[in-house]
Parts: structure tokens; C-alpha cells; sequence
């Protein structure tokens, strides 16, 4: 038919890239792993930033003028103020890599004619973890421990008067104005710790990751060598109730920590904000109970009464054959509760669920009883 190459220009395609029912089936390209080693370059705990607040507007300097009312009079407004430099806590922020070396607040505008005041400058907000220390030389000025808690770290310049302010029966055509104040300007640091309810505390290839890894969703690397863990993972513990308990993996520390060896204070800070700690004993090792000695002294000489927050003892690798000779030893020399369990095969994991939702729900009444609301994931 002739008829036909014409018909086959006006037929629709087969597809189309606009209308969702007949877009084309593409897969998302899903997220890229990235492995401990690199995790190391986006990871960042510390930060030195300098703020500045916005400039206020200058005053306006106009005057007033219209037919048959040619002296009307000084009508320049006052400028607007500059805005602040505001850090807000956002617990979907892990990591303070996204933190710029430095930050500026919008300026305000210049004050009008006809008695117009300048806009106000717009805040800069910054978003950072929760759980992170503004400290300025040296001092801590916020703690930023609740989502959505707010801190101005620079303030605004306040906005210059125009000359309708000057106005007065004395002068009744004043042309002073002033200009607007600059933005305060301050050099803080930034530092993170880590917020979680529960830590896992114990020495290099004690099975921390491996135990974080059965117990949450998290995917720290595991390997056959120490320090694989380079930097504070936190897991997330889910219950039937929808209550979550938030776990983190500390680095594995060594003797002498607090003098900072090893990955030293780097990461013994991290400690200081879980509320209740887990103590990850390896059973294959013998003495196991001086592993616990030494991680209590070094908690201990890094802060007083760190070691004495409320703890329960994990005893790993009990699927081990000279574990169980192990654990028996360490029961007679520990005080506190012993849970033994396999973090490779799942072994007794039950159990420390169970004790772990038990602290958590010691710690909410606490914090309650003190009128204080306590961290929720």
C-alpha cells in the first residue's frame, strides 16, 4: 500500500523514556563496595573548620520625594542581618568527611528607599554526626548528642542603619548611615565519637567484627590478621518490638593504648559514649582472663570509671576444642556473667541477645528515672 511508509511514522514506538508504564526495564546500578583500606580515606573522626558569619547590610540613604511633596524627608531603611553558621546533628551523617575546611553565612542586603529594610541573610547549616565535640582552644563549647540538636557556631553581623533612623527634631535631614557589622569568625575543631548503646571492647583477632557481622546487619571486613578493623562500625540489633539497639565495633586495642600505641587514642575516645560494654574474650588463647585484666586497665587508665560501667563477657571461639578446657578456668576467675559463644558458627548467639536486650532496657529505665530521654536508633 502507499499508504503504509506514512503509517509507519505516525505508529507510537515501542517504548518510551517518559511514561513509566512503558519506560524500558533497567536495572539500578548497585552500590559499589568499598573495602576497609578505603573506607580509611572517607572515614574522618576529626576536623578543623573555620566559620564566618554573613555580613549585615548597610544602612539605606535615600530620600524621600514625590510631586507637591518634594521635601518628604529621609526614607533609607536598615540594612538586613547576616546569617548564622549553624552545626546540626543528623544521624544519618556517620562520618564527618563531608565537612568542609571552611564556612561562610549569606550576607544581608542593603537597605531600600521608601523605608524598605534590607532581606536577611539566609543560615548555613551544617550537618554532622551525632555524638560530635566542638571544641575551641581547646575547650568544649557544644555536644551535639541528639538528633536535630542545634549549635550557632558564627553568628551573623548585624544590619547598619539607614538615615531615616537618625532622624530626630534636631536634624531633619540627616545623610549619616552606617554600614553593616561583619559576621563573627571563629576556628573550631570538630570531633566525633562514635554514639552507640552497647561497645565491643577486646584485642586484635578476638572476633569483634566477626560477632558484629552475626548479630546485625553491619559488614565490617574480617580477616586472619590483626588490626583489620581500621575504624568504628556500628551495627544495628533489631527486635521483634521495633526496638534497636545500636552496637559498635571499637579497633582492637593493645597494651599500653592509653599512651597511645598502637591505634592508641584514636579510638579509645569512641568508648566513651556507649553506655554499656561488651567484653570480647578469645577462648583459644590461654589465661583467657588476662585478656580482661588488661583491657579494664587500659579503659580505666584512659578515663576513671570507664571500666566499671555496666559489662557482661563474651567468651568467642567456643567452637574451638581447647576452648571449653578455657572456659571452665575462666569462670572461676571472672566475677561478671560469661556467655560463651561461636560467632563463626552461631553458637549460643541467642543468649546474648537476650542479655543484651536486658541492658538496653536497664538503661532506658535509668535514664528515665533521671528525667533524661535516652539515645534511640
Amino acid at each position: 500500500s502507499p499508504w503504509k511508509p506514512l503509517l509507519l511514522l505516525l505508529s507510537p514506538p515501542a517504548f518510551s523514556t517518559s511514561c513509566a508504564r512503558c519506560a524500558k526495564d533497567r536495572r539500578l546500578r548497585q552500590k559499589r563496595a568499598i573495602s576497609e583500606r578505603q573506607l580509611t580515606r572517607y572515614f574522618v573522626d576529626q576536623r578543623k573548620v573555620r566559620v564566618v558569619g554573613g555580613q549585615g547590610g548597610d544602612g539605606g540613604h535615600s530620600f524621600h520625594s514625590e510631586p507637591r511633596k518634594v521635601f518628604g524627608g529621609p526614607d533609607g531603611g536598615n540594612g538586613g542581618d547576616g546569617g548564622h553558621v549553624i552545626f546540626k546533628a543528623d544521624q544519618q551523617m556517620k562520618s564527618l568527611s563531608s565537612v568542609f575546611r571552611f564556612y561562610q553565612g549569606f550576607h544581608g542586603e542593603r537597605g531600600g528607599s521608601k523605608n524598605c529594610y534590607g532581606a536577611n541573610g539566609a543560615h548555613m547549616y551544617v550537618k554532622v554526626p551525632v555524638g560530635t565535640l566542638v571544641k575551641e582552644d581547646g575547650e568544649v563549647v557544644a555536644d551535639l548528642t541528639q538528633h536535630g540538636e542545634e549549635y550557632i557556631a558564627a553568628h551573623g553581623g548585624a544590619g547598619g542603619r539607614g538615615n531615616r533612623f537618625f532622624l530626630s527634631n534636631e536634624n531633619r535631614a540627616p545623610k549619616l548611615f552606617t554600614p553593616g557589622e561583619p559576621g563573627q569568625e571563629r576556628v573550631l575543631h570538630l570531633e566525633l565519637k562514635t554514639t552507640a548503646h552497647a561497645g565491643l571492647v577486646g584485642f586484635p583477632n578476638a572476633g569483634k567484627s566477626s560477632l558484629l557481622r552475626a548479630i546485625s546487619r553491619a559488614k565490617p571486613a574480617v580477616a586472619a590478621y590483626p588490626f583489620t578493623t581500621l575504624n568504628p562500625h556500628v551495627g544495628i540489633v533489631h527486635y521483634q518490638d521495633y526496638e534497636q539497639v545500636a552496637v559498635a565495633d571499637i579497633p582492637g586495642l593493645i597494651k599500653g593504648a592509653h599512651q597511645n600505641r598502637g591505634l592508641g587514642m584514636a579510638f579509645l575516645k569512641h568508648i566513651e559514649r556507649c553506655r554499656f560494654l561488651l567484653y570480647v574474650l578469645d577462648l583459644s588463647v590461654p589465661q583467657p582472663w588476662s585478656q580482661l585484666q588488661d583491657l579494664k586497665y587500659e579503659l580505666e587508665a584512659y578515663e576513671k570509671g570507664l571500666s566499671e560501667r555496666p559489662c557482661v563477657v563474651i567468651g568467642n571461639k567456643v567452637d574451638l576444642a581447647q576452648s571449653r578446657i578455657h572456659l571452665a578456668l575462666l569462670r572461676e576467675q571472672v566475677a561478671e556473667r560469661v556467655i560463651a559463644l561461636s560467632a563463626l558458627t552461631g553458637e549460643n548467639l541467642e543468649e546474648l541477645l537476650l542479655h543484651l536486650r536486658e541492658l538496653y532496657d536497664t538503661y532506658v529505665k535509668t535514664e528515665q528515672s533521671q528525667g533524661q530521654s535516652p539515645v534511640k536508633w
